[in-house]
């Protein structure tokens, strides 16, 4: 997950994003008076690494609050086309790292895909293939072995089915009404933002409290939601497809001991080696903020002798990363801004140069 894993993408815990309207109305303005087209060709760097987490049709359902993890098969496809059109070379991270490395002139675009969830396999996996393109599952292992602690799913179904939630926040038991959307949607900030300012074992400690008492099938989320280590193996061996390492249990490393960091991502590379045959080369940040992964994890992740690490801090790749290869930026396909005129206004990097509130907009 980024944060939600932020997106889980996880989202950092200094509090909610702005609200999504507002930025979509900033990106589309700048399109609209063609900025973009107007932005120092420096600004837009020397390519992006895009980051998703699930790929699949759009859903009806109301009340979807980690919806900014989902872009749909379709949005997949136009970001594709856009970044073609826009003279990117579509390339995988051994050749991006290569680029950043030698200063390449041509810029290039990587797609990576967080977590391991099956609609990576049945969905994503055609669309690369029908466009030729590179791409990289960032695989958390606890996922295809059945045992991931998919938190924000889990949170998710509980406010779903209830009609009241109960529980100790900040010290003291509310009862938050879940019986509409708008309520659900409310109960979901409370939560969700309450409990990330706790320590993540705690949090998920209380998570896991919720889905007993509201009877909720944690780990039948888990394996409806993840790949197989079959097909895991089966998209191994597919030409446009590469799996890297996400962890194990997908726990912030920042959160965890020198140690404790070391092993959780050892863990992670035993059953990847085990299952797959291949030792990654490649590293994501679990969460992947300020917050999730920091100076420490960086240098732990480079000594590990990892060639290259994503966060989930937005930008695009600039000549400056190429001191900074495990702690390189990534541009979030979010579901809340399926629109390529977002994407191609945020390619041309200026909204990351119009200062720190919009270059922080918080749509990951």
């Amino acid at each position: 997950m980024a944060d939600i894993e932020a997106g889980m993408a996880a989202p950092e815990t200094r509090g909610p994003a702005p609200e999504p309207s507002l930025m979509r109305t900033g990106l589309l303005a700048i399109h609209a008076i063609r900025g973009h087209r107007m932005a120092p060709r420096f600004l837009s760097g020397l390519g992006v690494i895009f980051m998703l987490h699930r790929v699949r049709p759009a859903r009806a359902e109301p009340f979807q609050p980690n919806r900014l993890l989902e872009v749909t098969p379709d949005f997949l496809d136009d970001t594709i086309r856009l970044v073609k059109r826009l003279g990117y070379d579509c390339v995988d991270l051994d050749e991006a790292a290569r680029r950043i490395e030698t200063g390449h002139d041509r810029k290039f675009a990587v797609f990576t895909l967080d977590d391991g969830y099956r609609d990576n396999f049945t969905e994503a996996l055609p669309v690369f293939a029908r466009h030729e393109t590179p791409f990289t599952v960032y695989l958390a292992t606890d996922l295809p072995d059945g045992t991931a602690n998919l938190w924000w799913v889990v949170l998710e179904e509980v406010i779903r089915k209830a009609r009241q939630v109960t529980l100790d926040l900040e010290g003291r038991e509310e009862s938050l009404p879940t019986g509409t959307t708008d309520e659900k949607k409310a109960a979901w900030q409370r939560i969700y933002w309450t409990l990330r300012k706790r320590p993540e074992s705690e949090m998920r400690a209380v998570i896991a409290g919720l889905a007993e008492k509201y009877d909720i099938p944690s780990a039948s989320l888990t394996r409806e939601a993840a790949m197989s280590w079959d097909e895991l193996r089966t998209l191994a061996h597919h030409p446009m497809a590469r799996i890297e390492a996400h962890t194990a249990g997908h726990f912030a490393l920042s959160g965890l001991s020198d140690a404790a960091a070391r092993a959780e991502v050892d863990r992670g590379l035993a059953r990847h080696e085990a299952e797959l045959g291949a030792r990654p080369r490649h590293f994501s940040y679990p969460y992947g903020d300020h917050a999730s992964a920091g100076g420490r994890d960086f240098r732990l992740i480079a000594d590990m002798g990892f060639r290259t690490a994503t966060t989930t801090r937005k930008g695009l790749i600039q000549p400056r990363h190429r001191d900074r290869m495990c702690a390189l930026p990534r541009l979030s396909l979010n579901g809340e801004f399926q629109d390529v005129r977002m994407v191609e206004t945020l390619l041309s990097g200026l909204p990351f140069a119009l200062g720190k509130p919009i270059a922080s907009m918080g749509i990951d």
